[in-house]
Order: structure tokens, then C-alpha cells, then sequence
């Protein structure tokens, strides 16, 4: 599809998954259970549009608007701009002039649905959040009226013009495959519960008609200002001839024993038991691209920054003043605190953006090891 024809999220790796965004003009879902972060995620959607100069409507039906602003205020975002609707259904409990008809269900959906529609046609905006639809299935309480008011919905939106996003919250025994029939779209969002570390996030597409989209699961972090969405990398993507060039490691007898050093482009894998000086010659070819003015990136998962420093010392690499000149960047790890689509994303930045030409993993095993719950890492490797 054309770039006219996609809906930007807000969000560069999201967008890069979704190969330019949310199909415009249809009805997408986006589900989790309660702590995934679909509100916050709806809320960039929305942000977006109004940084476009877009009408927007965020439509609340789970949390009141107070809520909203916290929400908000926590991730230093303005709601100013936005429509916000606070979309609660009438109190038939509470009402003198009580039904015998008709159900009180019944009458609070239609009336539920009736103030939608008008908030909707008032504002007639070109994006629209919907949170959640997890309120208007329990209104219907049976799932055929509930399928029914989901296809009235998109019917009444497909004649708006409108790129919509739904939230729901899906729990263990209650996935509503239904609904995955009816949207154009579904993005899902997970939780993980590790045996130790922190909590891992991540996020997959399930759906999307008739577009190309990057499939599998992909990490994601919840920070000050929103999401961060880590792409899963696809190695035949990034597969290209490398140069010819042939750098130095920084040893004459090495780069004797190398046919003149290590060719650019290419992967070398140090290998040896503990203290036989693995880390000092990883940490050398390093030394010696910082000193020919090259920019190269160190990763340390076994030693701290401060360890890394003093042991380059004492070899008589002062590397200090290049960390501070910005020629060597050394990042100290952690492991339980960081996902390996974070840490993937990372190394990329490094690459991309700063032109790393040199990249130091210290060590491997401490990479694998650190994250046992990742059986296919070294597939994702390009």
C-alpha cells in the first residue's frame, strides 16, 4: 500500500513493524491484559494525530478523566488538543422510572452507543480511541449482541473516514477470537514474568488485512514519555557485501598471523579459557580503531566500566580520555534489566547512528547465559 495510505503511530519502531502504520480509515484492536500498557499506547496514537494537526477523540469507558490526566502528567505529555470523552453509561439503578420491558442492559448499551455515536459525529475527528470495548461486551452480556454492536460500530465508523484503535482487555479465559474476525487489524501486547530480573514487555501482530508487516514477537519498555518498541531483527534484511578493507588490531604479530588484520564487515570470535587474555585483545582492536579517530562501541557483560578501564590501564591503554572525547563508548550491561531486543536495538543505534566501525561483545556466553530464556538468539544475528 502506499505511504498515503498508513496512519503513523508516533512510534519509529512500531511503525517500522507495521511498514508505515495503521491502515488508514479502518477499525484496528489493540489487547493485553490490565499492566501491558495499552492505554499508554492508545494515548501516543492519539498524541500523534494532534501533533499532525488532526481532529482527535480519545474515548474513555474504563477510566475517568482524572485518571487520564495522571496518566498524562506522568509520562510529561499535554493533553491539550485532544477531545476527551469520559463515556459512562447512564445509572438505570438509580432511576425513579425503572423498566419492565426491556432489560436494563439492553437499554444501557443502546444508550451507551447512542452517546458514542454522537460524540463521534460532533468532534468528526480523523482518529479515534476507543477504551475499552471490554465495558461494552459486559453491557451486552451475550456474544452475539455484543458481535452485533461491534459490527454497527464499524459500519457507523467506515462512513466517518476515521482510523480507529480499540482497546481490550484480554485475560486467560477470556480471548475473543470473534472480535480478531471483525477488526482490520490486531496488535496484542505481553507481559513476562521472568524466573529473575525484571518484568519483560513485548508485542505481536497478529493481523493485519491485505499489508506487509514484520511478524514475531518484538520487545518493547514502558519509560518516562511512553513506549519503546524494539523491532525484531531479520537477518536476510540486513545481508549486503561487505568492503575489501582490512583493518589492524593493533599488533603487528596478530595482523601477521591474519593476513593484515581483520576485514571489515565480518565477525571474529575470540575463543579461550579464563585468563588467557581474550578481553585484552578484543579490548586492543578496539584501542587501536579509537586511536585511528574510528568510533568503536564496547559491550561488557562479565566486568563493570570502571573494571574495563583499570584493566586497559595497567596494558597501557589509557582509554579514558577517548570515552570522554567520545571516540569509545563502553556500556556496562545488565542483563536482568534489559531485554535482548533492547540490547539489539543498542548495538543498531551504535552502528546506524554513530557509525560504530568497531563493536566488542565481552563476552558471548555472558550474553547467552544472561538471558536462558532465549533458546534462538544466534538465529536473529545477522
Amino acid at each position: 500500500m502506499r505511504g498515503s495510505d498508513r496512519v503513523s503511530f508516533g512510534l519509529v519502531g512500531l511503525d517500522e513493524i507495521l511498514d508505515g502504520g495503521l491502515v488508514r480509515d479502518r477499525l484496528h484492536l489493540l489487547e493485553g491484559k490490565p499492566g501491558t500498557g495499552k492505554t499508554t499506547l492508545a494515548m501516543q496514537f492519539i498524541l500523534a494525530g494532534r501533533d499532525r494537526s488532526e481532529r482527535v477523540l480519545y474515548v474513555s469507558m474504563s477510566e475517568t478523566r482524572a485518571e487520564l490526566e495522571a496518566v498524562a502528567s506522568s509520562h510529561c505529555w499535554s493533553l491539550e488538543g485532544i477531545e476527551l470523552c469520559e463515556l459512562v453509561p447512564p445509572d438505570i439503578e438509580a432511576d425513579g422510572n425503572r423498566q419492565t420491558v426491556f432489560r436494563p442492559s439492553e437499554v444501557e448499551l443502546s444508550e451507551t452507543m447512542r452517546l458514542l455515536f454522537g460524540q463521534i459525529e460532533r468532534v468528526n475527528p480523523a482518529r479515534i480511541a476507543i477504551d475499552s470495548l471490554s465495558e461494552m461486551r459486559l453491557l451486552a452480556q451475550n456474544p452475539l449482541r455484543y458481535r452485533r454492536q461491534i459490527f454497527a460500530l464499524k459500519h457507523f465508523l467506515a462512513q466517518r473516514n476515521a482510523t480507529v484503535l480499540a482497546v481490550n482487555d484480554a485475560t486467560l479465559n477470556d480471548h475473543d477470537l470473534q472480535l480478531h474476525s471483525i477488526v482490520h487489524g490486531v496488535v496484542t501486547l505481553e507481559e513476562l514474568s521472568l524466573d529473575y530480573g525484571a518484568e519483560r514487555r513485548r508485542l505481536r501482530v497478529s493481523k493485519m488485512r491485505g499489508v506487509k508487516f514484520r511478524g514475531g514477537y518484538h520487545d518493547f519498555a514502558i519509560r518516562t514519555g511512553g513506549l519503546e518498541i524494539f523491532p525484531r531483527l531479520v537477518a536476510s534484511e540486513q545481508t549486503r557485501t561487505p568492503p575489501r578493507e582490512v583493518i589492524p588490531s593493533g599488533s603487528e604479530q596478530l595482523d601477521a598471523l591474519l593476513g593484515g588484520g581483520l576485514r571489515r564487515g565480518s565477525s571474529a570470535l575470540l575463543i579461550g579459557p579464563a585468563g588467557s587474555g581474550k578481553s585484552s585483545i578484543a579490548l586492543s582492536i578496539a584501542y587501536s580503531a579509537a586511536k585511528r579517530g574510528e568510533f568503536a562501541a564496547l559491550y561488557a557483560f562479565d566486568e563493570s566500566a570502571e573494571s574495563a578501564q583499570e584493566r586497559a590501564s595497567g596494558l597501557g591503554m589509557n582509554i579514558g580520555p577517548l570515552i570522554t572525547s567520545g571516540k569509545i563508548d563502553l556500556h556496562e550491561i545488565n542483563p536482568t534489566e534489559m531485554s535482548p531486543g533492547e540490547f539489539t536495538a543498542l548495538v543498531c543505534r551504535d552502528v546506524t547512528e554513530r557509525n560504530a566501525r568497531v563493536v566488542v561483545i565481552d563476552s558471548l556466553n555472558g550474553y547467552l547465559q544472561a538471558m536462558p530464556q532465549e533458546r534462538f538468539l544466534s538465529l536473529g544475528d545477522p
